[in-house]
């Protein structure tokens, strides 16, 4: 079935009850059990949920898996995703990663002693030498953020799985419209559902997605362990919005293609970072593993001099906010932003410069977007 069909026809998505063809918000905390010890499907609605259900059945099919699992944010699904993890084991974590997922690991995992050490994913020689004999996960975002550096999931998954370890991906920037990385051998896919799935920025979710019964299990059980699961309210809009999810993504690659061709041509950017770039030595593994389009990020690094923040605050529709992948195009610069609590030095070795800013391209008219960056450039 056709990604454009699943969105609205895949999961259970019509109530079994009643036929309605929008599943109802189920808000509900408990359900009546209809005899002592029995076994209901419904309980507790921090286990399971008729509106979540649906809406985790359908994610899980749009990602190629065979269980989905939703959760308040995209944050709360990689700390399940790591919680499979056990004191003394290593992450290998990808050198560019989010600055969430930084604090996560560096912060938090660390004083439940769980080691990471950060390595360029798109080296995969550097990759293989960065094991330890801890090593149990691989954790990569393709593209990354803000870079939007490309790895090889499938060449991944072979070296984690030759060393006995799991490879999770974020799929946020790619999403399943552009990407499947479970059909690339990935044993785990997580997304901020608050991204391009949410798409409308009113509601945070987050999932995990996986095809193997033994890791379903075990994010099950951390699931409900932990507690951080989506509510019937919220799981309802993420349905509501995913089925316009096709549309939006199909602009939202148009659109970023159009201004990466634009801004081609300026010469106050010093640097473009597009996964669509034909002229990028990455360029290759675009091709290979992003299927729908290149995706609706693009990063660029204005000319060393100019003044990033006139820039930022000069345009008109261009929004200066934090998060992506609305209907709405947003810009943001990481070294101020999202990557602020990544070290200076750290940042500049990965190549988060002070004049990198990070466009998220919404669904709005091309040319509008390309004019407002126009008179935006002009100021400078």
């Amino acid at each position: 079935m056709n990604i454009r069909t699943q969105v609205i026809h895949g999961g259970h998505q019509v109530d079994p009850q009643t036929g309605a063809v929008n599943m109802p918000i189920y808000q509900t905390t408990t359900f009546k059990q209809t005899e002592l010890g029995g076994g209901a499907k419904w309980e507790y609605t921090r286990s399971e949920n008729p509106t979540r259900a649906s809406l985790e059945e359908l994610i899980a099919s749009l990602e190629h898996g065979t269980a989905g699992f939703a959760f308040s944010s995209g944050m709360s699904a990689i700390h399940a995703v790591m919680s499979t993890l056990s004191a003394g084991d290593h992450i290998l974590l990808a050198d560019d990663v989010y600055g969430g997922t930084f604090r996560l690991v560096n912060s938090i995992l660390a004083r439940l002693g769980i080691t990471y050490d950060q390595v360029d994913m798109a080296d995969l020689p550097a990759v293989t030498s960065a094991f330890t004999a801890n090593t149990k996960m691989i954790f990569l975002e393709t593209p990354t953020n803000p870079l939007l550096k490309l790895a090889d999931i499938q060449a991944l998954s072979l070296i984690a799985h030759n060393h006995q370890a799991t490879l999770a991906v974020d799929n946020t920037f790619a999403t399943p419209y552009n990407q499947v990385p479970l059909d690339l051998g990935a044993d785990f896919v997580v997304h901020s559902g608050t991204k391009y799935i949410g798409g409308h920025s009113d509601v945070l979710s987050g999932f995990v997605v996986t095809n193997d019964d033994r890791h379903s299990a075990e994010i099950k059980y951390l699931q409900m362990s932990i507690g951080a699961t989506l509510g019937a309210s919220d799981s309802y809009l993420v349905l509501r919005s995913l089925k316009t999810f096709a549309l939006r993504m199909r602009a939202h690659n148009d659109n970023a293609q159009a201004l990466f061709n634009w801004l081609q041509t300026q010469s106050q950017v010093a640097k473009i970072y597009y996964p669509g770039d034909a002229s990028s030595a990455q360029y290759a593994i675009a091709q290979k593993q992003m299927h729908g389009g290149f995706g609706g990020m693009i990063s660029v690094e204005l000319q060393a001099g100019l003044d990033v923040k006139k820039f930022v605050e000069s345009l008109k529709i261009f929004t200066l906010a934090e998060s992506l992948g609305g209907v709405e195009s947003l810009v943001e610069v990481p070294a101020v932003m999202t990557h602020a609590s990544i070290p200076a030095d750290i940042r500049h070795e990965h190549g988060i410069t002070d004049e990198l800013i990070r466009i998220s391209v919404g669904i709005e008219d091309s040319q509008d977007l390309i004019a407002d960056f126009q008179q935006g450039l002009a100021q400078l």
